[in-house]
């Protein structure tokens, strides 16, 4: 990693954004009203869309204080000339469950051609960029903060392919609505690379997805003539949860239906690597954990390890569908009691730890697809050994520190 290049880089960037892109380069006053970069782009008019066909990548999280969409919206207004719609997994509307997309239609409300960019990447991602006769791509979706939450790698993949088809990119900033205070977990290791991390940052970044934006092109696209421009938020404080906004929660997939399942997904979405149920198919996913033959042990031991912020409840349910569809399953459900005190990843590894201690059925998927979520081999073989978790956390440790310095450089709030 070439420090000086990426110095340059950051400071290119930050420049961008806050002059190009932004009306001022100040931060709101304390208790200002948080105002997203869909906002502050409609105030200025449009400002840097001028004379360009735009294209968005959103989906139903892009929408404003009154609960509109930013497509109607801009649809609706003579001051930019929006044409086409860029829908990511789930679809722009949202009509999708996890793994699928709308595919390609003409939106009735509206009339715009909406192009699915869902495991599209490289020159396939490109070439849809060059069909619809977009000069600048729109990016505004409602992240929840995790690594291998798929929006922030359509970010990423819609940067590359845009610099392959000469197109610029707009990031419309919104929060993280489980803060940025700091990034957790383990960082990524590139022979893991998939869709649900394409490169080495934290699992729980603590980042917005305009600082992300930021740091691809500074750390990985570096070679790519990405042109970015990044419209900050006003009014955003690090330490700000989802409900200090004031903004209406969207769910960004039919399974994050809530801010509270936003707060827990950085750890609980790693038991999709496991034979148990993560929630899906429940009014509680990522909250609610489970599987036949478990009962109130691993609520025990999960509370034993005195994890801050955070209980176990013993709980039993039947998912209407996904993993034990129709079938009664014991575990476990989250309770988060102190949100400031609360760390997503190493609960998902206490709860890891505790369930492959209590319950002879655990069991990783075939697959190894916790090795995906997590990064690398690591977590799991140091589980299988007999790890506890202030030994797992240790592991990436070092890692982690390298990834937040680098972070450090891209923040803009």
């Amino acid at each position: 990693m070439n420090v000086s290049r990426r110095t340059v880089l950051a400071s290119t960037a930050a420049l961008t954004a806050t002059t190009t892109a932004t009306a001022t380069a100040s931060a709101a006053p304390r208790g200002h009203r948080l105002r997203t970069g869909f906002e502050r782009l409609v105030n200025d008019g449009y400002g840097i869309l001028r004379g360009e066909r735009v294209g968005i990548v959103t989906n139903p999280t892009g929408i404003t204080r009154d609960a509109r969409h930013v497509v109607d919206v801009m649809h609706a207004d003579d001051r930019v000339n929006l044409t086409a719609v860029f829908g990511p997994e789930h679809g722009f509307r949202g009509t999708a469950q996890a793994g699928g997309s709308e595919g390609r239609y003409d939106d009735p409300a509206t009339g715009l051609p909406v192009y699915d960019t869902y495991l599209k990447s490289g020159r396939a991602l490109a070439d849809v960029f060059t069909a619809s006769g977009v000069d600048t791509v729109l990016f505004d979706i409602q992240d929840v903060g995790a690594r291998f939450y798929t929006y922030i790698w359509t970010l990423y993949d819609c940067m590359a392919a845009a610099a392959l088809a000469g197109k610029r990119v707009v990031v419309l900033d919104r929060p993280n609505p489980v803060t940025g205070r700091s990034a957790q977990g383990p960082v990524l290791r590139k022979e893991f690379a998939t869709f649900v991390g394409r490169e080495p940052i934290a699992q729980a970044h603590g980042m917005t997805v305009g600082e992300l934006a930021r740091l691809f092109r500074g750390e990985f696209l570096a070679d790519a003539p990405v042109r970015l421009d990044v419209v900050r938020m006003t009014g955003w404080r690090r330490r700000d949860f989802h409900d200090a906004s004031g903004l209406p929660w969207v769910p960004p997939s039919p399974n994050m239906p809530t801010p509270d399942t936003a707060l827990v997904y950085a750890g609980t979405c790693l038991f999709e690597g496991t034979n148990l149920s993560e929630g899906r198919g429940t009014t509680r996913p990522f909250e609610l954990l489970g599987a036949e033959g478990v009962d109130g042990r691993w609520a025990a031991a999960a509370n034993a390890l005195g994890l801050p912020g955070v209980r176990f409840r013993e709980a039993y349910f039947a998912p209407v569908f996904s993993k034990f569809q129709g079938k009664t399953v014991g575990g476990v459900q989250v309770h988060v009691h102190d949100r400031a005190a609360f760390d997503p990843v190493r609960t998902g590894i206490g709860l890891l730890v505790t369930a492959k201690r209590v319950w002879p059925g655990f069991a990783w998927r075939p697959d190894n697809w916790i090795d995906k979520l997590t990064g690398s081999t690591r977590v799991r073989t140091l589980i299988d050994a007999g790890a506890g978790v202030d030994d797992v956390v240790a592991d990436w440790e070092p890692e982690l520190a390298a990834f937040r310095a680098v972070r450090e450089e891209y923040l803009l709030y």
